[in-house]
Formats: structure tokens, sequence, C-alpha cells
């Protein structure tokens, strides 16, 4: 079994920022891609960012220049840092990664969620 962990979500201003960070465990060999996606009550689910095993990275172009997405290799973990936060980045963010497990199967596995509202 691998789990998923996001935290650092919240309530804040526009123009503010919040930091997400996501921690994976279990029965891990290696990840491949991590990332992440957001989900608007009464709006299609949409992927934010992903991030491969090598550093290199991909955004949604409504976060492009405001959104940074790293990864810790060693710790297993991804994050998300958002600045000029906006209304519509309001939602509730999911974590993923492709996880390797050490029977050698691949597979995607997705958190909990942790909420971000932006607003006045």
């Amino acid at each position: 079994q691998v789990q998923l962990v996001e935290s650092g979500g919240g309530l804040v201003q526009p123009g503010g920022s919040l930091r997400l960070s996501c921690v994976a465990s279990g029965s891990i060999f290696r990840i491949n891609d991590m990332g992440w996606g957001r989900q608007a009550p009464g709006k299609k689910r949409e992927l934010v960012a992903v991030i491969s095993s090598g550093g290199n990275a991909n955004y949604l172009d409504s976060v492009k220049g405001r959104f940074t997405i790293s990864r810790d290799n060693r710790k297993n973990t991804v994050y998300l840092q958002m600045n000029i936060l906006i209304p519509e980045d309001t939602a509730l963010y999911y974590c993923y990664s492709e996880v390797t497990n050490t029977a050698r199967a691949t597979t995607s596995y997705w958190g909990q969620g942790t909420q971000v509202t932006v607003s006045s």
C-alpha cells in the first residue's frame, strides 16, 4: 500500500501565498512523476502542475509564472508554492504520484485533498 498525505491549504487573501506539501509513504521502490490537480465546486477537475523525477515541470497555463512545483526525492515529497493567488485558484487540491512499489508494479496514487480558499 502507498499513501499520499497533503498539507498546507487554508484561507488567504488575493495576492497572498501558500505552500502545499505532499508526502508519499508505504511500499515504495521509486517514484516517477508527481503532481497536483484541483477541483472547484461545479467545475471540472484540472491538472495544475507535474514534475518528473529529474525535475522537469509543466504547468496549467493559468498558473504559469505564479506557481512553482518542486520535489525532494530523498523525502518522497512534492511541493507546490503558490504566489499571487487569485479567487479563481480556490479549489480542493489533490496530490498524485506514479509509484513503482517494492513488487515492481507501477500505479498512480492520489491523496485526500487539501482546501485552498482565496477571498478578501
